[in-house]
């Protein structure tokens, strides 16, 4: 039986309580005992819902303390993080990926992810994301992105497995969750070693 089942029988059952009180035009013709029952019945259901009212506050105070960690785990990460879909629709961004990106937030959310990568690399990440989707296992790749202001960076773009394991958006249709550093100093110290070595 589900959740949902349980409060519908739930609701049912108070219902069928309710439509057993008297009428207040009819309290008048109570006997005492009958009165003390109806106030006894009255009680009982202001405490059940006194205490549901406390249950209700209890799970909100839990919500906020949870999405107070989801905050610090996924807003204030020090590396991007991105949601995508199939298609490479991004669904999700937080403030990290945002900052590397130089856009808002909300300017992402609903934008190709390609749309911000140099053209030349573009067809890495098609095929980084279909191996994704494909396999479900976790992939690396190395691409150059670009920034709202046109400036261009290394990224090291990895999918983060135990996230991306089972993930589906509110329809349904699966998602993964990408990792996002920028890896420019690395790269540039490569390809001076990679000089050096010529």
């Amino acid at each position: 039986m589900t959740e949902k089942d349980k409060l519908r029988m739930q609701a049912e059952a108070k219902l069928a309580q309710l439509k057993r009180l008297p009428a207040a035009k009819n309290l008048a013709a109570l006997s005492p005992e009958e009165t003390r029952q109806t106030l006894h019945e009255l009680r009982v259901h202001q405490i059940e819902l006194e205490m549901q009212n406390e249950e209700l506050r209890r799970a909100q105070a839990e919500l906020e303390i949870s999405q107070g960690r989801y905050f610090d785990l996924y807003d204030q990460s020090p590396v991007g993080y991105v949601t995508v879909s199939e298609q490479g629709l991004i669904l999700e961004a937080n403030l990290t990926a945002a900052e590397l990106l130089g856009v808002a937030r909300s300017a992402l959310v609903k934008q190709l992810l390609n749309g911000f990568m140099l053209k030349e690399d573009q067809d890495i990440y098609s095929l980084y994301r279909k191996q994704l989707f494909e396999t479900g296992k976790p992939h690396i790749c190395e691409l150059r992105m670009v920034k709202k202001d046109g400036t261009t960076f290394w990224a090291l773009m990895q999918s983060n497995f135990l996230l991306h394991t089972a993930a589906q958006d509110a329809d349904g249709a699966p998602v993964c969750c990408l990792m996002l550093s920028n890896i420019t100093e690395r790269k540039q110290a490569e390809m001076q070693i990679y000089e050096q070595l010529e």
